[in-house]
């Protein structure tokens, strides 16, 4: 399976960002997840996972949120937790393998289960939408950490599972186990600064 690579993956992200804003805050919060995952993998018991394939789903995992803006600029929050099948599409129609796409749809918290779709009446397909393989857990996790909100912030691993808590105890334990999977994350570094973008109208 071809791999893509950031400079590829950026100019996807050009491609699909309505604006400029846009493309700041999706791309940049992409690239810091990769940071906070690829810092997690330098854990000697971690280093059999493909650190390619991590990039590019740490990179790729979030462009569906530019399906979720309007003519207006504004983001449509209500529909927030479709940007992951958002993103599959895109991927689908790009032509990339379902390995990638899965990072889009598989991602959101801490897994989504076919029941919190119907228990919750999210707009979504009724599905499980669990992270499986070793790579799509890490990618999963390492975007718990941090949130695109204005201004754009880090959670500690014990904010984010009192963040998670009004979801159900049950994502609290999910959480704990990618938790005691992975470790906790470095989140004193530098972290990536997103440049400008060539947005395409």
């Amino acid at each position: 399976m071809r791999i893509p690579g950031p400079e590829e993956i950026r100019a996807l992200h050009e491609k699909y960002a309505p604006t400029v804003e846009a493309f700041t805050l999706v791309h940049t919060h992409c690239e810091i997840v990769w940071s906070i995952a690829e810092r997690l993998l330098s854990a000697p018991r971690l280093r059999h996972l493909d650190g390619e394939l991590v990039r590019a789903g740490c990179l790729l995992h979030d462009i569906g949120v530019y399906r979720l803006y309007g003519e207006d600029g504004r983001l449509d929050h209500g529909n927030y937790i479709r940007h992951g099948l958002l993103g599959h599409e895109i991927l689908e129609q790009e032509g990339f393998p379902e390995t990638l796409r899965r990072f889009c749809s598989h991602h959101t918290g801490v897994g989504v289960t076919r029941q919190d779709v119907l228990s919750q009446g999210l707009p979504l397909p009724p599905a499980d939408y669990l992270a499986v393989t070793e790579e799509e857990r890490l990618v999963m996790y390492a975007d718990k950490f941090h949130s695109k909100s204005r201004p754009s912030a880090y959670l500690s691993p014990d904010e984010y599972a009192a963040h998670v808590r009004r979801f159900g105890e049950d994502k609290v334990t999910a959480f704990h186990a990618l938790r005691a999977e992975f470790g906790d994350p470095d989140l004193t570094s530098p972290v990536p600064h997103g440049g400008g973008a060539s947005v395409h109208p």
